[in-house]
């Protein structure tokens, strides 16, 4: 019988975080995500069943939308990924593909990113040193892709002083990495 145990990203047994001159740098394994993309000539039709399946509308381009936990957003025309709880919601891809098969593609994506959280009054000085996206100007709810240590980020805004980054799960550690030295040269 194999023992075998889970792990983060980042390779360990418990969650990561770094707290930097009052920014914390989390990282946020707890969530099923699943991406979603309309089938050619489906679009309106998508957006009509995604909000029966969810509850929520369809995110517009650079925004996302959100209720009870679950959160989609924006990545691509007629396409978001949706996040939710994974101890609530571990088979939320497949409550999706189930729900939305004549209209949308399903793909299963929690273990094809990683998602960091930067919480602190800091969190846009860390990004500037980073990447070309300005978050001083994103509102609550907006969410776009950038480049952030040679890989393509969604960084998601969920407060002035509260955003998600999601990056490709094989270069964790390298996103990571580029937080925390990021907000240690901006903060400390």
């Amino acid at each position: 019988m194999h023992n075998l145990k889970a792990i983060t990203a980042l390779g360990g047994l418990k969650l990561q975080t770094d707290t930097i001159a009052g920014l914390t740098i989390s990282e946020c394994p707890n969530w099923a995500i699943a991406s979603v993309a309309a089938r050619r000539g489906c679009e309106k039709t998508n957006v009509t069943a995604f909000k029966k399946a969810l509850g929520l509308a369809f995110p517009k381009p650079m925004q996302s939308t959100g209720k009870a936990g679950i959160t989609a957003f924006w990545t691509g025309p007629n396409q978001c990924f949706v996040e939710a709880p994974i101890d609530s919601d571990e088979a939320l891809p497949n409550r999706l593909a189930d729900a939305l098969k004549k209209t949308a593609s399903v793909t299963e994506q929690t273990d094809g990113w990683v998602r960091f959280d930067l919480l602190g009054t800091g969190c846009s000085d860390v990004f500037e040193r980073l990447c070309i996206l300005d978050t001083r100007t994103l509102k609550k709810g907006m969410v776009s892709r950038t480049s952030l240590e040679h890989s393509g980020c969604f960084i998601l805004c969920r407060a002035s002083d509260h955003f998600s980054v999601y990056g490709p799960r094989s270069t964790a550690a390298s996103i990571h990495h580029a937080l925390v030295t990021a907000a240690k040269s901006a903060l400390g």
